[in-house]
């Protein structure tokens, strides 16, 4: 694409970054794109699809002969739909990481990235996404860091997407992240930042999440379970959504039982499913234990 010209994929990549997965898909048949544009919306709109649940649908359309950065979306689709067989997911995308021909690809580099933080081997996520290059990578490397409780390496990783371009979707979001994470009064900013894409673009389940837990930061909870109630309404089985639900509901006193039933039987593997699970595990132990 020549300097100054407009960017064709635009409004593909900015639905994706903000959680429009169907909207992203619904418009993306975009004209005139070279043939390496072309295989960036493919990847786009697979992996949309996969943000909806529809790995099947990527697994079966992406066949032998795609490109590598389709080639890696499929894996990550095989890797949320056969959780049972995830240790042949990883062990074939470690296998293609150590291909020099096609090992450096920023797509499957990014894929690897993600794969690794689900597993949470976050160092072994970062031996493939911390030399960057993208402005996506160097979110995904803002995410790990953030998980890692290393605010300081991820404040690293946010100055270097603020030189490449500090207005862009993704460098907003990450800005709003790492004030997220720091708290005090950046949790103001971060709330802007998210106000900000709601008055721009559709308000999606992340941009409310995001406000919401801004919302629950300043002690505001109120106004947090009127923005989640309202990310429930677009994804009744958005996992964070029910998550913070959870959680705002506990604050304000209410039953939360009714949305910590659904994450469970939704998303048995989230973290908070776990931690509530562990709770309950330790409660039986003690009470066995007095008895």
């Amino acid at each position: 694409m020549a300097a100054g010209a407009p960017d064709p994929l635009f409004a593909l990549r900015n639905n994706f970054y903000l959680g429009a997965y169907q909207a992203a898909i619904n418009n993306s048949d975009v004209p005139n794109l070279s043939s390496e544009e072309a295989v960036e919306r493919d990847s786009l709109v697979y992996r949309s699809y996969i943000a909806l649940g529809s790995y099947q649908l990527v697994i079966n359309e992406i066949d032998s002969s795609a490109a590598t950065p389709l080639q890696a979306v499929k894996l990550l689709a095989s890797y949320f739909a056969s959780p049972a067989d995830k240790e042949a997911t990883i062990s074939s995308i470690k296998e293609w990481l150590g291909d020099p021909a096609i090992g450096s690809n920023p797509i499957l580099r990014l894929i690897a990235g993600i794969i690794f933080m689900h597993e949470e081997d976050y160092n072994e996520a970062l031996k493939h996404t911390n030399a960057g290059g993208t402005l996506e990578l160097h979110a995904l490397n803002v995410q790990i860091f953030l998980k890692m409780y290393r605010s300081d390496y991820a404040e690293k990783q946010l100055r270097i997407m603020q030189q490449i371009d500090e207005d862009h979707t993704l460098t907003q979001l990450a800005n709003a992240w790492m004030n997220i994470a720091v708290g005090g009064s950046k949790i103001q900013e971060a709330y802007l930042i998210f106000q900000d894409f709601s008055e721009k673009y559709q308000s999606t389940c992340l941009v409310l999440n995001g406000k919401a837990v801004c919302c629950m930061h300043m002690g505001n909870f109120d106004d947090a379970e009127t923005l989640l109630l309202d990310a429930l309404n677009k994804d009744a089985k958005d996992s964070e959504t029910l998550a913070n639900l959870v959680v705002c509901c506990l604050h304000l006193g209410k039953s939360a039982s009714r949305f910590l039933s659904q994450l469970k039987l939704s998303h048995p593997d989230h973290l908070l499913v776990k931690r509530v699970s562990s709770a309950e595990d330790n409660f039986e132990r003690a009470l066995q234990t007095v008895a």
